[in-house]
């Protein structure tokens, strides 16, 4: 089978920045947290905890209030992180037949529509109504979002739902990536959203005991990671999309051509539910590399997984210098949740972006309010400011999972 090379045409987003990518990015280069106190009263108790939002998000100017009211938040922000991607792409609407028959798309989502069922509780359990809305079953299926893309931009190829918890985007990018690679389609549009600000989810996060505690006067400091002073991961919605590309059929139409991907890897701990094992990090990391045909001295840039939980950055980094090796210590590696936030889901997608956008810019965005590092994460090269005017030649993004799922994905600069 003749893999074929595979081009990144098209990137969407909808960002507590908005839907600008350039100014997201410079956002990121800033060290500008999104992170915010979130307060609501319309929940059994106050819920008062840092959080990250799309609050410029209009929904009814990009979807139309009509279509917009048939789905759940996730689906809303994935459909339009989607028709970002294709407009990026300079993709028609409407594919010809043979086009609409094997271009597809590939969502990922852990949570799906959380908040549809969450009304429907209250109004059986709470409000004690007898009956919800005919829509809560299409709300809250976790294929709603590709549904959705599938339908709006008449792709009539494989749409795939992923849930594997916080690798969810992760591994639809990756299997989006095969699909091109093999030559099964030309053109995979891939990503992920989920909204996860509803009370019950924030309690349940909440009693696990990774949550970052804080206030409204530190709140936008609240997600450390690596950091000897961390106190947990913040939640945050949103939504991301890239248009994957066979790349002869991408320059055969004149496409602008942001990256490249060129390698994939996945994993299982089989260890523990909860608790990540640096050896099945470690399997996925040499399997992507391999994948891609690198060695892991050719690896410029780690977006990781960093979500400053105390377990989770420590394997994270153990990890990483038992691929890299001595190397390790030199090699740069940033998490930019610090700054966007953990959108569980979709947080493969809008890292993958950003390390797209790394590669393409040739800068790193940093830890931010890294401060001092744990001594249990020493070992690597922590991007603590933003780097500018770096020779950046490839880079690897980690999602790591709950359930013991990892995926690495590689991309590659490409050189105008």
């Amino acid at each position: 089978m003749k893999r074929r090379r595979v081009a990144i045409t098209g990137l969407g987003m909808v960002s507590p920045y908005g839907g600008d990518l350039a100014d997201f990015f410079a956002r990121l280069l800033a060290a500008e947290s999104a992170v915010r106190f979130l307060h609501t009263d319309d929940i059994p108790r106050p819920l008062n905890i840092p959080f990250v939002s799309c609050p410029n998000f209009d929904v009814d100017a990009v979807l139309g209030r009509p279509l917009a009211g048939t789905m759940d938040r996730f689906a809303q922000l994935g459909t339009a992180a989607a028709l970002a991607a294709w407009a990026d792409a300079g993709l028609a609407r409407a594919p010809s037949a043979e086009d609409r028959e094997q271009w597809g798309v590939s969502w990922g989502t852990a949570l799906g529509g959380t908040l549809a069922y969450e009304k429907g509780y209250k109004e059986l359990w709470i409000k004690g109504r007898e009956r919800v809305s005919p829509l809560s079953v299409i709300l809250g299926m976790n294929n709603a979002a590709n549904a959705h893309i599938s339908i709006q931009l008449g792709l009539g190829g494989v749409s795939m739902s992923h849930t594997v918890a916080c690798a969810s985007s992760a591994i639809a990018i990756g299997e989006a990536f095969r699909r091109v690679r093999n030559g099964e389609a030309p053109v995979m549009l891939t990503g992920g959203s989920d909204a996860p600000q509803a009370y019950g989810v924030a309690r349940a996060w909440e009693a696990l005991r990774v949550m970052a505690g804080g206030d409204a006067t530190t709140s936008a400091q609240a997600c450390r990671p690596f950091s000897a002073e961390r106190r947990g991961l913040v939640l945050g919605e949103g939504g991301a999309a890239l248009v994957l590309e066979d790349w002869e059929h991408a320059l055969a139409r004149g496409a602008r051509i942001h990256g490249e991907m060129v390698g994939y890897g996945t994993t299982c701990d089989h260890s523990h539910l909860v608790r990540p094992d640096a050896t099945g990090q470690i399997r996925a990391l040499n399997m992507a590399l391999a994948d891609a045909g690198l060695l892991a001295e050719q690896i410029d840039y780690v977006n990781a997984h960093g979500t400053a939980t105390a377990e989770g950055d420590p394997v994270e980094i153990a990890a990483l210098k038992g691929v890299f090796g001595e190397r390790a210590g030199r090699l740069p590696v940033s998490a930019t949740k610090s700054m966007h936030g953990h959108q569980l889901g979709a947080a493969g997608a809008v890292e993958a972006i950003v390390t797209v956008l790394a590669l393409r810019e040739q800068a790193i965005p940093p830890t931010a309010h890294l401060g001092q590092p744990d001594p249990a994460c020493f070992g690597v090269d922590h991007v603590s400011s933003a780097r500018h005017h770096q020779p950046l030649r490839a880079a690897l993004s980690n999602s790591f999972a709950f359930g013991g799922s990892n995926a690495v994905l590689a991309f590659r600069a490409v050189r105008s």
